[in-house]
């Protein structure tokens, strides 16, 4: 995204040359992550404030009340957001790279001899990815459907139209998909710039008529207060509360596009002050009217914040911003199936490239279709944004407490710091996690079971076809054969032909199965032979001198490992073009590919349960070709079967 800011200073922000990511000035940067990353949290006023008091745990809107809940809102910015999130866990980079795939592979790679740890940090890191996609079809659903609404305050007739005009915008913004978002994405920073003034400006003009209400905020003993004078109902209004920091970990996740500095930047000096403004708007508004008149305004307090003739415009950049928010979910679940799928939790899904300059935008048709659908289902199963918000949460908070829990292991084994520093941060961290987490799960029979469901499905099938996958290759390595012997007792009594031959094979020991089939059925061999393992490794690029580690075995056998990161894109004939020291060029007109498609047959083998097995089965049958996956010509490619008992 290439958008200026005006006046703005020409400082540069730091580079990687490693990774490519965060490119440009420090301004560029800050801009471009207003508009991609924080249209998450930034379209949290349209409900998170009104939810607190009129959604499932109504609260009576009077000033202890006003007062407790945004002293809430403050301090849970500060603490997850501002602390937790912008201050320490964005320090824990993955060669620049954040999101908990990426957390999780730096810690597995630099706790490797620590085998106690893995288990446990595999599956926490699984079940986070598992909970975003959950997220992932709640955020649109619950943004778009929750900013249409705007349109009944306007005009209390559209009602009956809501929910067509919701439905309507979210199947355009899914259609758009795979012409990439390059176009539209250049306005996003400035759409957002103008959405957050707006919020500033609608929370000024009405803080001028209760100034006493930026200090009321800021003083924790009002949150204390509120729990003090409602126990129980402040625990609940915890579940509504946590809106305001929803997309949170969005600002980790991204930071591989715009680096550190500028999300902190945009965060502190421009997001947090305008998203606090408004809050606080909305509740001087409140505070300031006599209770009838308060009980009608909180039903939607955000739209009520603009005068009549200004309530429609308001209602048109609210959708646009709930749209940029959606897209950007959408954005991330692309990306986070593609960094699953390089570290083997899901099977090979066709990837598209919607951009020849930005590597980083990706269509995975797929997944776009299944989100359409759950987020049309969602949108008319639940039918207003007060009922999807009791399903918002529970993953957000979910997500939230897991990257607690891996932080405390970067804490503890790879920074090191001062153990009472870190016990008094985990301590705090936890205890905000566990008490949102808790209040949250009060919401699972009014609509929390959703994400849990997804997540659950998620996890199944996410471990499952990890759990087959290596199953499935120790099952070939059992009877495989030491790559010398084959060489010495097959190779010479082999025809030799003219030409390169390719055998793609998941194991760097042994003899390909491809490789034994072809000398059966065929009974050549070719003048040169690549046994080809393609690695993905717990970075996310590798440096173009580690990417090919290359053995010869004589008589014109060659093992060839290709390393790329899990954010990279795998591409076997350009790497091919690449090797030296192993005779001519190799050019795929004298190159033939042979890949072995394995059969599985359960059985009663100790490893998975039958079920899973089949699981396991039918997602190997339905993943993307091997051959389009890894780019090879269609016309030089050999598939040889073969059937894998697990």
């Amino acid at each position: 995204m290439n958008i200026t800011a005006a006046g703005a200073a020409e400082a540069e922000a730091p580079q990687d040359p490693a990774h490519g990511h965060a490119q440009g000035s420090l301004a560029k940067l800050a801009v471009g992550a207003i508009g991609i990353v924080f249209g998450d949290i930034g379209t949290s006023p349209i409900y998170a404030f009104r939810e607190t008091f009129a959604g499932h745990h109504p609260l009576t809107p009077d000033q202890p009340h006003i007062y407790g809940v945004l002293s809430l809102i403050f301090w849970s910015m500060m603490i997850v957001v501002t602390l937790k999130y912008v201050s320490i866990i964005m320090r824990a980079d993955n060669k620049g790279e954040g999101g908990s795939l990426a957390l999780l592979a730096l810690i597995n790679r630099s706790t490797s001899d620590k085998r106690r740890w893995t288990a446990g940090i595999v599956l926490l890191g699984v079940f986070a990815t598992a909970l975003f996609y959950g997220d992932s079809m709640i955020t649109p659903a619950t943004t778009v459907l929750g900013a249409v609404e705007g349109l009944v305050i306007v005009e209390p007739a559209t009602q009956q139209f809501v929910v067509p005009i919701a439905v309507a915008i979210l199947i355009g913004l899914f259609m758009i998909q795979a012409r990439g978002t390059a176009k539209v994405g250049a306005l996003f920073g400035p759409i957002m710039l103008v959405y957050f003034l707006v919020l500033s400006v609608l929370g000024v003009t009405h803080i001028f008529s209760a100034p006493g209400i930026i200090l009321e905020t800021l003083n924790p003993l009002n949150a204390v207060n509120f729990f003090l004078l409602d126990g129980w109902l402040a625990f609940l209004a915890l579940g509504s509360v946590v809106l305001a920091v929803t997309g949170a970990e969005a600002l980790y996740a991204d930071m591989g596009h715009f680096g550190r500095r500028p999300i902190g930047l945009s965060w502190l000096w421009f997001v947090l002050p305008a998203l606090m403004l408004n809050y606080m708007g909305q509740g001087a508004m409140i505070v300031t009217s006599d209770p009838a008149t308060a009980a009608e305004l909180i039903k939607n307090p955000f739209f009520f914040l603009a005068p009549d003739t200004l309530r429609l415009p308001l209602v048109i950049i609210a959708t646009l911003a709930a749209i940029i928010a959606s897209q950007a979910v959408i954005s991330g679940a692309f990306s986070v199936t593609q960094q699953a799928i390089q570290l083997g939790f899901i099977p090979r899904l066709r990837i598209t490239h919607t951009s020849e300059r930005a590597a980083g935008q990706i269509y995975i048709p797929v997944v776009n279709w299944a989100l359409m659908v759950m987020v049309i289902l969602l949108v008319l199963f639940f039918q207003n944004s007060s009922n999807l918000t009791a399903a918002y949460g529970i993953a957000v908070t979910g997500a939230m407490f897991i990257d607690t829990c891996l932080l405390a292991v970067v804490l503890t084994t790879m920074w090191r710091w001062s153990r009472p520093l870190v016990l008094a941060l985990l301590a705090l961290f936890f205890v905000v996690d566990i008490a949102y987490f808790s209040a949250n799960l009060m919401k699972v029979p009014d609509g929390g079971w959703f994400p849990l469901l997804v997540g659950a499905v998620a996890f199944t099938l996410l471990t499952t076809w990890a759990k087959g996958r290596k199953l499935m290759i120790d099952r070939m390595n059992e009877a495989s054969l030491p790559m010398e012997i084959f060489i010495k007792s097959a190779a010479p009594s082999a025809a030799r032909v003219p030409g390169t031959a390719v055998f793609m094979t998941s194991s760097a020991s042994g003899v390909p199965h491809a490789l034994l089939h072809n000398l059966k059925h065929n009974k050549v061999l070719h003048e040169r032979i690549f046994l080809l393992t393609v690695r993905v490794e717990d970075v996310p690029f590798v440096q173009q001198e580690k990417r090919v580690e290359m053995s010869d075995y004589g008589s014109g056998f060659y093992r060839v490992i290709l390393r790329y990161g899990f954010m990279e894109e795998v591409d076997v004939p350009t790497a091919l073009a690449q090797l030296e020291n192993c005779g001519p060029q190799c050019k795929m007109m004298d190159t033939s590919f042979f890949l072995a498609r394995q059969t599985l047959l359960a059985s009663s083998r100790p490893g998975m349960a039958v079920w899973r097995e089949k699981l396991f089965a039918w997602m190997l049958r339905n993943a993307e070709s091997a051959m389009e996956f890894f780019k090879l010509p269609t016309n030089r490619v050999v598939e040889l079967g073969s059937q894998v008992e697990i």
